[in-house]
């Protein structure tokens, strides 16, 4: 494909995404020059969103780094000069060899995510290299750890209903997930399912596309959604709406659950979450009777210091109709245990000469540069963006401004960390690779491979750790693979039936292979939970000192029940989901997608804003203990009054006070040990 000047090839959508949407390349002398989607994809059927029909803005950006570079100014001034590929891996290796000689190789810390979600791009090569080198391991939890431990502990694994049953369903839930700018295919089904009669309904904490879509959209208090699921069991068992066999089949706890949601009347339920008691009723009402219920959990409201038992409690309501045994019924978080792969194959863990590795949460990455016993002495960041995306950002920025702090960026663009890199390497985009990739909401597995050549001298996270591996003397074989040998192994994993008759061979004839589900028409037979039941009563938890049962816990930051932030220094809770024309920070340097989103804002209720003496247009501070943000505000009542919103994560561009991660708090989840973003309380005032 790379050969050929012009036509049209078959790709991937890279993006963390569920969709992982089949897509067409057009090129013209060499040059992609049109993004569109690929009919023949059984699931994303030829749509695709604005994101990724602009992502030649991207690939073609005239800002993109093409060359290695080495710091020459201050960190952070962005002050660089060209080298060469030599000079790069020479200066690294000589680094990080006497860093290990003098401090040990757990002073080197990887710090990675999903910014290309090709399993070879960061599940691989990388994993490789800094497993043989001994250095430091990154808790990957920024995203969706909490939810996925809270599905885990009631279903077992994280695999819910498939995507393609879902139309089926007469009653959607759409619970803490704008999924019109994040799942745009969940949305074509629900609307198929839509127009022969099923209702939609969406609860989260603000008015955002997709609760505007909504035939009904309840709003709620931030952090309280446990409440809300268990207010809803409360009147199932109350009103005789349960399915008392499969309850006794296939489940475990059903009686202790059924004598703990007593407690959760309407009345408590509405105090807790703001929704009116009759609206309590009614959406209890109308999930217990529907014939077949879907629940779509969406990946907000686990970002809470109580997220893994808020997904938890959501997660068991399905099991209470028996809805798992209906085509379409039940409930997903994450599909992504139908696809896991031969990790160990990829990442090779055994080469680690250290097994016993210290582990460094991502989200606690300020924490850590500050740490001064056993130092971190040198950062490997890829695919990432910290000093946007992780929290507490005042606090990442100055562990990144250290001067003794070796730091190496790998990636597209001079981003906001890049700027504080003392050397910064090219990456390739996605077009320029071969990769994998499986979707965690759907079941088909594709393959991609180079469109274009790699531009300037940029190199791919496989090649660049081959490189580095064979520079530092590692492991000669493991460090020699091409990908095509690395797909092989990730593919050979007799632990995964559903991985069953997906080859290299398929993927290159047919480029999007589907899963074996057979396995998926007897699981609730063998859930691999302790008791091989849904748990609705978790003994694994009751020993980690949670509650073994669905439950409400307030947040740490915010506010509860009556108690709102009246009278608090810090009255208002900060929510700061994703925006629609940026994925976290990505797309958010280039052009197109910045004239689309305009300006980053904060939206406000009348009542909030009046009593601050803030108008539409205004200029505001937001602030807490943690850092101050500058946006402008909106006054909307697309939220309930104490909650204040801002969409999107912004470069720092002119201004440096438009990092909403200033306010955010590096605390953990309650399971997972995720990140706790939207429990985050500010105040919020006119600036003069």
């Amino acid at each position: 494909m790379i050969q050929q000047e012009n036509g049209v090839f078959p790709a991937v959508c890279p993006l963390d995404c569920p969709d992982t949407c089949g897509l067409l390349l057009h090129k013209e002398n060499g040059k992609i020059v049109k993004i569109t989607g690929n009919p023949e994809h059984p699931i994303t059927k030829g749509a695709i969103c604005n994101k990724v029909r602009h992502m030649t803005h991207r690939i073609y950006h005239p800002e993109r780094v093409l060359y290695p570079l080495r710091r020459t100014g201050a960190k952070g001034e962005g002050a660089f000069e060209r080298i060469s590929w030599d000079e790069a891996i020479r200066e690294i290796t000589e680094r990080f060899k006497a860093l290990i000689a003098q401090y040990g190789p757990e002073s080197i810390l990887p710090y990675s995510f999903y910014g290309n979600m090709g399993i070879l791009s960061v599940d691989g090569m990388d994993r490789r290299f800094f497993n043989a080198l001994g250095a430091s391991q990154l808790k990957q939890t920024i995203c969706n750890s909490a939810g996925n431990a809270g599905f885990k502990s009631v279903m077992g694994f994280n695999g819910g209903t498939v995507p393609e049953d879902t139309e089926h369903a007469d009653v959607i839930i759409v619970w803490g997930g704008n999924i019109v700018s994040t799942n745009m295919h969940q949305v074509v089904l629900a609307e198929k399912a839509r127009k022969r009669g099923t209702k939609v309904i969406v609860i989260d904490v603000h008015k955002n596309q997709t609760g505007q879509w909504a035939d009904w959209f309840i709003p709620l208090y931030p952090g309280t959604d446990a409440a809300l699921a268990v207010g809803i069991m409360h009147i199932m068992f109350r009103d005789g709406l349960v399915d008392e066999e499969f309850l006794q089949r296939y489940t475990l706890g059903h009686e202790q659950l059924r004598e703990h949601a007593a407690s959760y009347t309407p009345e408590y339920v509405s105090s807790i979450t703001g929704i009116p008691v009759a609206d309590i009723e009614k959406l209890a009402d109308l999930y217990g009777r529907a014939a077949v219920s879907y629940i779509h959990i969406g990946n907000g409201l686990q970002h809470h210091d109580n997220g893994g038992l808020t997904v938890r409690s959501i997660t068991c309501l399905p099991a209470l109709t028996g809805q798992w045994l209906k085509r379409g019924g039940g409930a997903a978080k994450s599909n992504g245990g139908y696809n896991s792969m031969n990790s160990e194959a990829l990442e090779r863990p055994d080469l680690r000469p250290n097994p016993e590795a210290r582990t460094i949460n991502m989200n606690r990455i300020g924490e850590a540069l500050a740490m001064t016993e056993h130092p971190i002495k040198a950062l490997f960041v890829y695919c990432s963006n910290p000093l946007v995306v992780a929290p507490d950002a005042e606090r990442v920025q100055a562990g990144f401004a250290r001067e003794d702090l070796f730091t190496v960026v790998h990636d597209l663009f001079m981003t906001d960390t890049a700027k504080y890199a003392d050397i910064v390497l090219p990456a390739t985009s996605s077009f320029e690779n071969t990769d994998l990739y499986a979707s965690y909401w759907h079941q088909y597995v594709q393959l991609q491979e180079p469109v274009i050549p790699a531009l300037g001298e940029s190199k791919s996270n496989v090649e660049l750790f081959s490189l580095l591996g064979r520079a530092m003397g590692l492991d000669e074989e493991a460090f020699g693979e091409r990908e095509e040998d690395m797909i092989v192994q990730a593919l050979d994993y007799p632990d995964n039936p559903y991985l069953n008759g997906v080859t290299l061979e398929r993927l290159k004839k047919e480029r999007f292979v589907k899963l074996d589900m057979s396995p998926l028409a007897t699981y609730l037979d063998r859930l691999p939970t302790p008791s091989g039941k849904i748990e609705l009563y978790s003994a694994e938890l009751e020993a980690a000192g949670l509650p073994p049962l669905p439950s409400y816990v307030p947040v740490k930051e915010g506010y509860d029940g009556v108690r709102r932030g009246r009278g608090r220094q810090y009255p208002l809770m900060f929510i700061s989901p994703p925006n629609h024309n940026f994925l976290n920070s990505t797309f958010a340097n280039v052009p197109k997608h910045q004239q689309l989103e305009k300006q980053p804002v904060l939206q406000i209720h009348p009542e909030d804003a009046h009593e601050r003496g803030i108008e539409d247009g205004d200029q505001v501070v937001v602030y807490n203990d943690r850092g101050t943000y500058e946006v402008t505000a909106k006054v909307t009542d697309k939220m309930l009054p104490g909650t204040v919103v801002s969409q999107g994560l912004w470069w720092e561009g002119e201004s440096r006070k438009q990092r909403a991660n200033a306010l955010t708090p590096d605390r953990l989840s309650d399971m997972g040990e995720g990140a706790t973003f939207f429990s985050t309380v500010v105040e919020v005032q006119r600036q003069p």
